[in-house]
């Protein structure tokens, strides 16, 4: 299960890559002459790269989430300790009741290297169980929380369905966290992500399995700069390919807009971005 989440966290740090490079190419076919109009520019690939980091620390962190809610579901059915499989550094508190579990994860105040990145504080996290609905949510709060060097504030919640309308298991992502970095930058991430299991769940064959991803989310800077994200088609991931066979997302920045394409369903690593002019690039992916 756990390379399930290191896959999918993989996709989206190459799909952040994917749209800080479109990002690049935009303001250097647009650079000018003109002093104010460069200035401009650089603070909005200053504020893309952040939205990037915020989109690997999202990512990193859901999968901490995700590894601790799995292993605590497995210990449950086998009456077995769980064995998160953390750090030494990291010290694991967990109060049980029936249909309510809690699980706190300090990382200490010198911080923790987890998965190549160094946590530090509080993540509380909490799994609220409804048998009759047989969904469970999951919710996870920050105190004095830092990844690599920037403080994170607020939480989200997962809610787990064990069938959606189609008669699929489904997770949905919300979160609103806000990020400060080390020179005192601020950012705010709203959004909501989708993934539902279209196929392969119950076979117990990893290679069959297929999901859709779907959402919106955005990130607002303090000067109001918002980038945002809307996925128009359904992200279709085939675990037997390491990138997005189809979907479309819509993409707004400061400077620019368009669309991203994955492609007809082919396993390839190409892909198309539409300007908001029209104008279509051709887009090869890392």
């Amino acid at each position: 299960t756990q390379s399930r989440s290191s896959a999918a966290s993989d996709v989206y740090k190459r799909q952040a890559k994917i749209v800080l490079s479109l990002c690049i190419i935009a303001i250097l076919a647009s650079c000018s002459n003109e002093k104010d109009e460069v200035e401009e520019q650089q603070i909005d690939y200053s504020e893309v790269a952040k939205s990037s980091e915020i989109d690997q620390a999202s990512e990193a962190l859901e999968e901490v989430t995700l590894k601790v809610y799995e292993t605590q579901e497995v210990s449950e059915s086998s009456k077995m300790p769980p064995n998160f499989n953390l750090p030494d550094c990291v010290t694991i508190t967990v109060v049980a009741q029936q249909n309510y579990r809690e699980v706190t994860l300090d990382f200490g105040s010198e911080g923790c290297l987890v998965n190549g990145n160094i946590l530090k504080g509080v993540i509380v996290l909490t799994y609220t169980r409804n048998p009759q609905a047989q969904e469970i949510l999951i919710t996870k709060t920050f105190t004095d929380f830092y990844f690599n060097a920037k403080n994170i504030q607020g939480g989200n919640t997962i809610l787990k369905q064990r069938q959606n309308d189609n008669g699929n298991p489904q997770f949905t992502n919300t979160t609103t966290i806000t990020v400060i970095w080390p020179d005192g930058a601020t950012a705010t991430r709203n959004g909501v992500k989708i993934r539902e299991w279209v196929e392969g769940h119950g076979s117990d064959v990893w290679s069959d399995n297929v999901f859709e991803i779907t959402g919106n989310w955005t990130t607002t800077f303090v000067n109001g700069n918002t980038h945002s994200y809307t996925v128009l088609t359904p992200l279709r991931r085939e675990v037997i390919c390491f990138y997005f066979v189809n979907g479309s997302i819509d993409v707004v920045r400061t400077n620019f807009s368009g669309v991203f394409d994955y492609g007809d369903g082919s396993c390839d690593n190409l892909a198309t971005f539409t300007f908001s002019d029209g104008t279509v690039v051709d887009i090869t992916l890392n």
